[in-house]
Formats: structure tokens, sequence, C-alpha cells
């Protein structure tokens, strides 16, 4: 059996219920602790999973948001494929719609 993992990153989640709505509100605080990071990376930090994330930046969020690192990160599995035995076939893949854009007459 193959697992795919992935995770949900709610940092977004935990700053809203510290009445932190925007991405600029992290910034100093992360600055307080020794974290220098570009408003481009804290939007990134705050909007996308990452998927590197230092010790020292993880320990700096906890700090911030009073949480823990399993509060921040929550492992789930993607997708779960199952060995096939033999003889067993697949279902067909879904069929695709394609759609094409026309330029109206007279344009």
């Amino acid at each position: 059996m193959i697992k795919k993992m992935g995770i949900r990153w709610n940092l977004r989640k935990l700053m809203a219920a510290r009445d932190m709505f925007q991405t600029t509100d992290l910034g100093p605080p992360l600055a307080e602790r020794g974290i220098h990071l570009s408003r481009e990376q804290v939007f990134r930090l705050v909007t996308q999973p990452p998927q590197r994330l230092s010790m020292d930046t993880l320990a700096a969020l906890c700090d911030i948001l009073a949480c823990t690192p399993n509060d921040l990160i929550e492992v789930e599995t993607v997708n779960a494929e199952v060995r096939k035995t033999a003889g067993e076939t697949t279902a067909p893949a879904p069929a695709v719609r394609r759609t094409s854009i026309r330029k109206p007459k007279g344009l």
C-alpha cells in the first residue's frame, strides 16, 4: 500500500483567533524573536503550507500564537493507493470536458 501524506497548515486560523488578520501583523513579532523575513516570505508563510520550515521559525510561531507544532500542522492522508491483485482491472478515467473560447461576431 502506498500512502501520500499531506499537511493542513493552520497558521491563518490561529492568527485569526488572536485578532491577527493581516499577514503584516506577523512580521514584527517574528523580528522580535530574531526571525527576519521579507514581506513576501511572511505572506507565503501565512497563505500556503511551507515545504521547508526552520525550527527557529516554528518555535517563534508557537511562541507568538501560544500554541504547539501540532496546532499549526495537522498531518493527513491525501491519497491512498492499494496494491492490485492479479487479474484486477481498474476503472476508466473520468471523461474530460474540453471547452473553447470564441470571439463574438462583429469584433
